[in-house]
Order: structure tokens, then sequence, then C-alpha cells
């Protein structure tokens, strides 16, 4: 499909939302893309629309909560020459953890945390073979909201916890990959204008929320300039860099062979 001399790259979860601002958004920069979703038209019409930027797009219908349609596009990330991986797809299904059924836990987990795994296991060894490569991971700053108490979050249990692995996941990941010329980012969104809440039942529209836009501009801005996590809405970008530095000094406090004294002679 791609011109061999435009960069190549694959968005998840691009029929609306974030996944289409980053398509809108990629095309100017100079991409080709394949564009996944479980929306045929609305991916058919996106790429019509950026072919007015002069990008190509291929539509790749495909519901990564299904084994059949994650393996289809694990095959093309390992077939295409993919520069950049966008793992946008989400699912939230926030209600209580016991009320939860068994099958919406199963595709939250497929989708927010196996899909993000083996696309990028995908990609990987082509991107260093090749020498370039990018990833992007969506996850959420309901990744950093364990501790919080608040009436208006919504339950969110294993939601929170799949964008806390992503989190985790991307900045191990991108430590392993030091030296090379592959960036990594995990970007944290808070409320944005989307269609992820209404698919939920929930009525954000009196709450103010960014937008699509404006969140995939901080996005790509941080990813040229090597940012690792990125948080687009936070005046002060060093507050997560406090967040590291208390992270490290518990992880230093506690890595010790004894019981803490606090316990008492055994």
């Amino acid at each position: 499909m791609n011109d061999s001399t435009r960069p190549l790259a694959l968005v998840t979860g691009a029929s609306s939302g974030i996944g289409l601002a980053y398509a809108r958004a990629l095309a100017p920069r100079g991409y080709d893309l394949l564009v996944v979703g479980r929306r045929r038209e609305r991916l058919d019409a996106l790429a019509a629309e950026v072919a007015g930027a002069g990008a190509r797009a291929e539509a790749v219908v495909a519901d990564l909560g299904q084994a059949d349609g994650l393996v289809a596009v694990e095959r093309l990330c390992r077939e295409r020459p993919v520069d950049l991986l966008v793992n946008n797809a989400g699912v939230a299904h926030y209600m209580p953890f016991a009320k939860l059924p068994p099958e919406r836990l199963d595709e939250l987990l497929q989708v927010n945390t196996v899909a993000v795994v083996r696309l990028c296991r995908a990609v990987l060894d082509g991107m260093i073979a090749r020498g370039r490569g990018a990833v992007v991971n969506v996850a959420s700053l309901l990744a950093f909201s364990g501790a919080l108490r608040l009436p208006n979050l919504p339950a969110r249990a294993t939601y929170a916890a799949t964008k806390a692995f992503m989190v985790a996941f991307t900045q191990l990941l991108a430590a392993e990959l030091e030296g090379t010329a592959i960036k990594l980012q995990v970007i944290c969104p808070g409320v944005v204008v989307s269609e992820f809440h209404t698919r939920q039942g929930l009525d954000l529209s009196h709450v103010p929320r960014l937008s699509a836009e404006d969140l995939v501009r901080g996005s790509l801005a941080d990813l040229d300039a090597g940012v690792l996590v990125s948080i687009p809405t936070a005046e002060d970008p060093g507050i997560f860099v406090e967040v590291e530095e208390a992270q490290k000094r518990l992880l230093a406090h506690a890595l010790r062979p004894s019981l803490a004294t606090r316990y008492g002679a055994g």
C-alpha cells in the first residue's frame, strides 16, 4: 500500500475520538496509515478524508477483543514496515468488580493489556532491524487513581489497573530499548471529548473536557521531544518526575532482607 519513501503508521481504535485524531494529525506529517477499528464505514470515510492530505490509508476492520482480530492485526505489524504504532483501542466497562460479567472482564483485559503487549511485540523485530520506529500507548490518568476515593469517579478497579499496567510496561520497555533508535511513549489523558464515555452510558456533556485534537497535538510534540510519560494537561510536566522519585525512594527504603522493626522481634 505505502510508498517506501513515506513512513507507515498503524492506529488502533481509529474510527472515532483519540484514534481518529491521531490519524488526522499523522497524515499531514507525511505518514501513510493502517487504520484499525470495528466500523468499516467510518474507516473508509477516514481513508477518503486523509487522502486530501496526500496520505494513503488502508481500512482494517478488526475487533482486538477477539482472537482472530488480534492475530490479523499482529500479522500486519510483522509484514508491513510499521514506523509508528499507536495502541489506542480500549474499553472501560466501568462497574463494581463484583458485578463485572466475566465476558466483559475478559474483553477489558484482552483489549487493554494483551493486545497492547502483543502488537508491541509484533512491530519490534522490524523496527529494530530497520533501526527506527516509535510506539505510543494510550493509557489514562486513572492509572494513578488507586488511592483516590472521589465520589465522581467511576467504579474502575480493572480498568484503572490495566492502564497502570500500560504505564509500567511502557516505562520498562523503554529501558530495555535504551540505546536503540526506537521511541516509546505512554500518554495519560484525563477526560477527553470522544464517544468513549457515552458508550459506557455516561453523560459528560456538563464536564469540561479536552479535545482529542489538542491531546494528540501534545502527545506528538512530546514524542518529538522524547518525553516517555506524556501528560499534556499537566501545566508543570515536572510533577511526574516527583512521582518517579517517590517510587525510587520507596523501593530503596523497602528492598531489604529483614522485616521492618515496627513488627517487633520474631
